[in-house]
């Protein structure tokens, strides 16, 4: 079946804390840190980039909408105004 032999029994590996080397020479939770650190950096890098904030309140996001709506109603009523030199007399131009 089995033979006995004389061999010691082999090592188990080390358990994984904290304080295990993992890569370049940073124990792990060095590098659970940066990891963290960067992924947080790119979060708040897209948040400012895209203004990806999430109103808190209904009032906020009906103040968000008439806001909206204000500022589609300027644009639609600006559009309508004619050229500057149109509503005003150029001094020394000729009139046509």
């Amino acid at each position: 079946l089995s033979q006995a032999t004389t061999a010691p029994p082999k090592k188990k590996p080390d358990p994984v804390t904290s304080e295990t080397v993992v890569i370049w020479g940073l124990r792990l939770w060095q590098v659970v840190g940066i990891f963290a650190i960067f992924v947080l950096a790119v979060i708040i890098t897209l948040c400012c980039i895209f203004k990806c904030r999430i109103p808190r309140t209904r009032k906020e996001i009906e103040a968000r909408y008439a806001q909206r709506q204000a500022a589609k109603n300027y644009a639609d009523k600006l559009d309508t105004v004619p050229p500057l030199n149109e509503l005003t007399e150029i001094p020394g131009g000729t009139s046509q």
